[in-house]
């Protein structure tokens, strides 16, 4: 097993105005080194400073953001002008505003679909991407997650995912966690983000993880992340049923990298084995042990060494894990 590299702070932080959000990112490691935009997952989930140690910070430079409404954006859990076209475009004007020709993407879960769409819209700016829990926003995952899937592997848990709504699921719970989670009542709001984010970090993980799940009860976290989420998904992501598969052709060239844990339970194994039929230029590493999370051992392991392959590959021949 390798270790993540050590903790480094950003050498620079930024935000910009669009639309009425205030957008924010950072840059950390070496500011001549391979460019590599991190894209979180979520939607809504906002960065974790930890995924900067997934890279060396002798051979990357390292762009983190948060998307609109979460994390250190602001306002927190806006909906307006939150959209999938919307965060595509923040991500090329951080592009441009660093002058940047080409970066690496590196996206978990929802930043799977946000970097395989980016991509296909900007190919030509594109290096490679390593992508982890893959996410197609295609209705049979909807269904995986929030109708019948994953509720047959944790009833216990999706009990108290549904009680909370009365026991609606499907298109119907998302309707109704919406309507909670808009609510002018704030003890209502925050109930129902805990709930949203308890049924996740339950099924994120092989072996149960307290700590996962603590980290997403954050009230910082969790109504961003639950309230974006459901906009999201009750919005199919702002993309066509099957768009990225559909859209292969365009990004097949571009090396890539899918770490996906067999026991996912959030994003199921067929999502990336399907991805991975669709394009040429791709490694795909079953991890055997593993379920969702990029921290568990095996997983983070595993992104390790993909970040060291894709930087000899890219040019950094001397990166070590």
């Amino acid at each position: 097993m390798h270790s993540l590299f050590a903790d480094i702070k950003p050498f620079s932080e930024h935000t910009f105005e669009r639309q009425g959000h205030r957008i924010y990112f950072e840059q950390s490691g070496n500011p001549n080194g391979i460019p590599v935009c991190v894209v979180h997952g979520g939607p809504g989930g906002g960065s974790n400073a930890k995924l900067r140690s997934f890279f060396n910070p002798n051979d990357y430079h390292i762009i983190m953001f948060d998307q609109r409404g979460c994390g250190q954006s602001r306002p927190h859990a806006l909906l307006e002008h939150n959209s999938m076209n919307n965060l595509i475009q923040d991500m090329e004007d951080i592009r441009t505003h660093l002058n940047i020709d080409k970066w690496m993407l590196f996206g978990g879960s929802w930043g799977t679909t946000l970097s395989l769409v980016y991509s296909q819209k900007y190919p030509n700016n594109v290096l490679g991407l390593i992508l982890r829990g893959v996410f197609l926003a295609r209705e049979q995952e909807y269904k995986w997650l929030y109708d019948e899937g994953a509720s047959r592997i944790f009833p216990d848990q999706w009990q108290l995912f549904t009680d909370h709504v009365n026991g609606r699921t499907g298109a119907g719970l998302l309707e109704a966690y919406y309507e909670q989670l808009t609510s002018k009542n704030e003890i209502q709001r925050m109930a129902a983000a805990r709930a949203w984010v308890n049924w996740e970090g339950s099924c994120s993980t092989l072996k149960p993880s307290k700590e996962t799940i603590t980290g997403l009860l954050d009230p910082r976290i969790a109504l961003p992340m639950a309230l974006i989420s459901v906009h999201f998904f009750l919005n199919y992501c702002f993309i066509e049923e099957n768009q990225i598969i559909n859209n292969m052709s365009k990004i097949a060239h571009i090396p890539a990298v899918i770490v996906h844990g067999r026991y996912d339970m959030v994003c199921p194994l067929d999502n990336a084995t399907e991805l991975y039929k669709h394009w040429d230029n791709c490694e795909l590493d079953i991890i055997r042990e593993a379920g969702h999370s990029a921290f568990e051992p095996s997983i983070r392991d595993a992104l390790l060494k993909a970040c060291v392959n894709m930087a000899k590959q890219l040019g950094k021949q001397d990166s070590k894990a």
